[in-house]
């Protein structure tokens, strides 16, 4: 008889090469695979033969099931199969709604472990040569969704557009305008901005410019979700760090509307 377990993965930003070995052994060990939108698919390679591959993704506006759906395949599932591997985009602990299929799981005596992943809201700036910190510039940063479960806008990006730290907002373009308005409102039109969309993939396409035009920068290029909004003054570190050599190339891979 299986014996049940789930673990939660962390698969990474997008780039599959982004992901840990733990997480590739996770995978290797599931009797199922349960993974979002923001998997990259070819992840499922490391699948040993036989395991059960299901597609349980959301995203902003379209889900194919709703958590509470997703928390009862997994019971049902790790009692069927046995080893249920959950694998989600980024961190399974950032936005990631790991905390309800935990208690879900523990509720039914599913034991649990969790396997971290490279969050977007990290390795995104990076891969772009935008750091979150820099001595003299920005000594933290917040990391925050745009919007709630209800969907208004979150109470803390009001507190991050008051201070000093680099801000990475999450799941936020749905309501960009509205957004950009709090730090407008804060006195910070001026303060450089960037959008990074599918960031680490061959699809990524980024757009740079200040909170009182990025909204405009951003409609004009054709982002969407999934996509990373960074606002601060390191943003402006971006052509500085990058060799002149690259940039050159960078230019033709990102999106900077004038």
């Amino acid at each position: 008889m299986a014996i049940p377990l789930l673990s939660l993965v962390g698969a990474g930003p997008g780039d599959p090469e982004l992901i840990t070995l733990k997480a590739i052994k996770a995978i290797g060990q599931a009797d199922v695979i349960l993974y979002d939108a923001l998997v990259n698919e070819s992840l499922l390679q490391y699948a040993a033969p036989g395991a059960i591959i299901r597609f349980t993704g959301k995203r902003y506006g379209c889900h194919i099931l709703s958590q509470e759906e997703i928390n009862r395949l997994i019971v049902s599932d790790a009692r069927a199969y046995g080893h249920v591997v959950r694998l989600k985009g980024g961190d399974p602990f950032i936005f990631g709604r790991a905390a309800e299929e935990i208690e879900a799981a523990r509720s039914a005596g599913i034991p649990v472990q969790v396997v971290p992943g490279i969050s977007s809201a990290l390795a995104v700036p990076a891969g772009q040569m935008i750091p979150l910190t820099w001595r003299g510039t920005a000594e933290s940063f917040w990391v925050t969704t745009g919007t709630t479960r209800d969907g208004s806008i979150s109470k803390d990006i009001h507190l991050a557009a008051r201070s000093s730290a680099t801000v990475i907002i999450l799941m936020a373009m749905s309501r960009l305008e509205a957004i950009m308005d709090i730090f407008m409102e804060a006195g910070k039109a001026d303060l450089p901005a960037a959008i990074i969309q599918e960031g680490s993939t061959p699809r990524e396409k980024m757009v740079k410019g200040t909170v009182k035009d990025i909204t405009f920068r951003a409609r004009h290029a054709e982002l969407s979700n999934p996509a990373v909004i960074v606002v601060g003054e390191v943003v402006n570190l971006y052509d500085s760090l990058l060799p002149a050599h690259i940039q050159g190339i960078a230019g033709n891979l990102n999106t900077h509307p004038a």
